[in-house]
């Protein structure tokens, strides 16, 4: 698999029902899974909440999304978005990842994640908030 870049959007509770509605106007096939069904360290509440979901269209775009739980942190209308990077390429994915950490501030290691991927989240030196997943890499 290429590595791929791509928006990542996140959401107050919105994101199953923003999902929906962009595969309404782009087509194409939308995976959702909840914080729930990985058993994510959220409130009860939360657990029906979007942890991940992908919209693939045909004409080749990918638009990715998530609720932000509590314990995240207040999300802010209008900058709710992050840039995805991902792919199996770990050598590739790992070196984006020590360059962008450079005068940034990492949120979440790149590590083991549940899903089974390894995954970490960053913001930038000028402010710009990132995610990278490495498919199925090995910590």
């Amino acid at each position: 698999m290429a590595t791929r870049l791509n928006p990542y959007i996140s959401f107050n509770g919105k994101a199953k029902e923003a999902m929906e509605f962009y595969q309404s106007v782009l087509g194409g096939e939308l995976t959702s899974s909840t914080f729930g069904e990985f058993q994510a360290p959220v409130e009860p509440a939360e657990l029906d909440l979007i942890m991940h979901s992908q919209l693939e269209t045909p004409s080749g775009f990918t638009l990715m999304a998530s609720d932000t739980p509590a314990h995240m942190g207040e999300l802010k209308e209008g900058n709710n978005f992050s840039v995805s990077l991902s792919g199996d390429d770990d050598a590739e994915l790992r070196g984006y990842w020590d360059k962008l950490t450079e005068g940034g501030t990492v949120s979440m290691p790149l590590e083991k994640a549940p899903w089974g991927d390894s995954f970490g989240m960053l913001t930038d030196k000028f402010g710009i908030d990132w995610l990278v997943n490495i498919t199925g890499a090995a910590e």
